[in-house]
Formats: C-alpha cells, sequence, structure tokens
C-alpha cells in the first residue's frame, strides 16, 4: 500500500462506503439530479476555414451571444447550455464526419449548420437518420426545406427563391432585363440563378453568364464575356471572399460606369471587405441592424456591441443568435429536447419581438420548415458616418410573400408516426 493511501483514515473508508450504500438504495433520485445538471448541448458545424470563413464566423459569433443569453436567464428546462463548435472546412466529407462526432461522441441534443449549402444538406441526411433536431442558420439552397425537407429540419436564412423574387423587380424596374451571373458552381448557386432566371424571364428577361469554382480567384475572362454582353445588370452570385475579389476586378475594370451591379446577397462582412467604389448597387439583406423604429432591435444592437468588441451584428450574427433562441422556445414548448417533440412545438412557431428583431410577424412555416422573416431590399454604399452604414433600406418584403406556397418548393414532409 502506497504512503498516500495508508495516510488516510479508516473511519474515511467506512463513511464512504456508508454513503456509496446509501445511493444504492436511494439511487434513483441521485442519477436524476445528475442528469439535471448536465448541460444542453447544442453542436455548430460551420466553415470556420476557406472563403466563407466570416459569414461562418459571424454565426458562431451570434450563437454564443445567445447562448450566453439564455445562461444569464436559467438556461433551457432549468439546465445550462454548451454550444459545442465544429469547423466544416467548407468540406462536405467534413461536415459529415464531424456532424457524426458531435451526435454520436459528444451526445448532442441539437445540431446547427452549416452555411455551405451542399454540407446542409449532408448534415440534414445524418440528423435525419438520427432523429436529431437540426436547425440550418445560413444555408440557403432550395430544396432543405423543398423537394428534400425533412421533419427535424428548420432553416432561418430564406431560400434562395425568397431573395430572388425580392430584389429582381426592383433591378428589372431601376435598370432593365438584360442580365449577365457570375454564379459559383454549387448546390447554392445552382438554385439562386434558376430562381433568378425564372423570376427575370417571367417579366420577359433575357441572360447569359458564366459558372465557376467556388473559390474562383481570376474573373478576368468572365468580366470581358460580360463587357462583350452589354447587360443592364451584373449580377454577382459569388460568396465571401470570393465575392469580395470579383467586386474588385469589376470596378478595377471600370465596369460600374457600363452597367448596374446587383444580386441576392452582399453581405456586411463581405461589404466591410471591399473598397470604397466596390460598395454599390441593389440587393437583399436577410436581416439588417439599422432600424431606428424598432425599439428591440436598437437595444438587441447596442448590447451586442457591448458585448462583442464594437461589432456590429450582420444578418449571419442574427441567423446564429436565432437559431439558438429557437432551441430555447421550442424547448419551452415542448418541455423536452426529443426531435419529434421539438419539431411538432416549432411548426407555426412565432418568434417573439425581441428575437425576431423587425416588424411584422415572423414565424416558422408548418408546411415547410422555413422561416418567414421580412426581406430588406435595398442600396449599398460606402460609410454613412457609422462604419457599418453601407446599405439603406427601400423596401421590405414580406417572407411569404417572395417564397410562394408550400405546394411550390415541392415539399411534401413526412412527420414521424
Amino acid at each position: 500500500m502506497s504512503k498516500l493511501a495508508t495516510s488516510v483514515p479508516r473511519r474515511t473508508f467506512v463513511q464512504a462506503g456508508l454513503a456509496l450504500g446509501a445511493s444504492q438504495v436511494i439511487g434513483a433520485p441521485f442519477i436524476i439530479k445528475a442528469r439535471g445538471e448536465e448541460p444542453v448541448k447544442i453542436g455548430m458545424v460551420n466553415p470556420l476555414t476557406g472563403v466563407l470563413s466570416a459569414l461562418a464566423q459571424s454565426e458562431v459569433d451570434g450563437a454564443k451571444y445567445a447562448e450566453a443569453e439564455i445562461n444569464k436567464k436559467g438556461g433551457i428546462l432549468g439546465r445550462q447550455v454548451q454550444l459545442l463548435v465544429e469547423d466544416s472546412a467548407n468540406d462536405v466529407g467534413t461536415g459529415v464526419q464531424k456532424t457524426r462526432k458531435l451526435i454520436d461522441r459528444d451526445q448532442v441534443d441539437v445540431i446547427l449548420g452549416d452555411v455551405n449549402s451542399g454540407i446542409a444538406y449532408a448534415m440534414s441526411q445524418v440528423t435525419n437518420e438520427k432523429k436529431v433536431f437540426h436547425v440550418v442558420p445560413g444555408g440557403h439552397t432550395d430544396p432543405i426545406t423543398g423537394t428534400n425537407c425533412k421533419w427535424n429540419v428548420f432553416r432561418v436564412c430564406n431560400t434562395t427563391t425568397m431573395d430572388a423574387s425580392a430584389i429582381t423587380p426592383e433591378l428589372v424596374k431601376r435598370f432593365g432585363k438584360k442580365w449577365f451571373f457570375i454564379t459559383p458552381d454549387y448546390a447554392y448557386g445552382h438554385t439562386l440563378q434558376d430562381a433568378f432566371v425564372k423570376a427575370l424571364t417571367k417579366l420577359g428577361g433575357t441572360y447569359d453568364g458564366d459558372m465557376l469554382p467556388i473559390n474562383n480567384t481570376d474573373f478576368s475572362a468572365t468580366l470581358i464575356k460580360a463587357k462583350a454582353y452589354k447587360p443592364n445588370v451584373l449580377l454577382n452570385n459569388m460568396g465571401g471572399l470570393t465575392q469580395i475579389n470579383c467586386m474588385k476586378q469589376f470596378t478595377q475594370f471600370g465596369m460600374q460606369k457600363e452597367m448596374a451591379l446587383g444580386g441576392a446577397l452582399f453581405e456586411l462582412e463581405s461589404i466591410k471587405g471591399c473598397p470604397p467604389d466596390a460598395q454599390t448597387g441593389w440587393w437583399t439583406m436577410e436581416w439588417w441592424w439599422n432600424q431606428p423604429n424598432v425599439p428591440e432591435v436598437m437595444k438587441f444592437v447596442a448590447d451586442y456591441r457591448a458585448a462583442n468588441n464594437n461589432k456590429t451584428p450582420s444578418a449571419r450574427d442574427w441567423f446564429g443568435y436565432v437559431s439558438v433562441q429557437t432551441v430555447r422556445l421550442a424547448a419551452e414548448k415542448a418541455k423536452s429536447l426529443e426531435g419529434p417533440k421539438l419539431a411538432a412545438a416549432l411548426e407555426g412557431l412565432e418568434l417573439p419581438p425581441d428575437v425576431a428583431l423587425q416588424p411584422g410577424k415572423v414565424f416558422y412555416r408548418a408546411g415547410d420548415h422555413e422561416l418567414m422573416p421580412n426581406i430588406f431590399v435595398g442600396e449599398v454604399h460606402p460609410p454613412k458616418g457609422d462604419a457599418s452604414d453601407v446599405f439603406t433600406t427601400a423596401e421590405l418584403v414580406a417572407g411569404e410573400q417572395a417564397a410562394g406556397s408550400v405546394a411550390d418548393t415541392g415539399c411534401n414532409m413526412v412527420r414521424p408516426t
């Protein structure tokens, strides 16, 4: 026996044995208390490296802010929230692997992710198989809540159809209906361009364009092709760093003097990465921080800045924030963290004003599990005073108006029996 062991009085071992015996006699209450003290684990998979990393990081920031806010108020169902974040590295295989790891090894209750629509869809195959509740904060491709909708999957960001439907009439009205697309060659880009083409041709428009790799760096050949086509509008559908590079090359070619610029998304993170002459065009924002007539938004922005080194929240921060708050709202209504019960509770649920952070009714549509917020249509410009004041809203388009009916999405929801 070691010196350490011999130094422990015999009475200690006797007391420990009595305590163990007592716990065996009254074991069930002891176990219940231990489980109640376990955190509610939320796993988040996002591309924290790669061309979409800035967008992904903002979603994580928003989720962490919600985690802290909820924990200060007592957690979810009386338990603290623990956010576990994994990097998908903008790779489908890695995203699936990290999802399985969070579910099987870390025993998370809920999954969030991914910014990359292709990864989000692949993740949904895993979460559906495992019957785990899954919120997609910022992967936009239509089939996630359309033809491939699943009972356990809900989405915060818009579908590509919603964004295209909201901005197309504005671009046609202001500039004309001959368009050129620069589009990323993956799930998001394909469904976004398809939605734009459908909306444009319905208005009698014509188009040309190129599909390019998601991490493309040289746009010169495509921009020369666009100049020759002489469109009224060039639509830059790229994302993250790739979109920034395209915007820089567009302005270096002086093409902003020859055609209008616009598209679905030119996000705050990307706008700030561009020089002033590339901060231009007409776009949609899926949430915007500068809403002076909505008191909940003004408070949220002030509090968020104070907690995040004066960072102004973007739509991506809001996506992450809403995603975690969605888990809380669903759990409070369901009184459970079981996937089927959370999903049933969330169908048709309206976000409260301090989570919706915009005017009007914002709710999860029961038929396809798509959030129905406002879509902010407006103009991007260099900063006006505040460094983040780079967008002016011209119109709010109701999400349900832009989304069309559930039948239009192709969703045929099959719920668990």
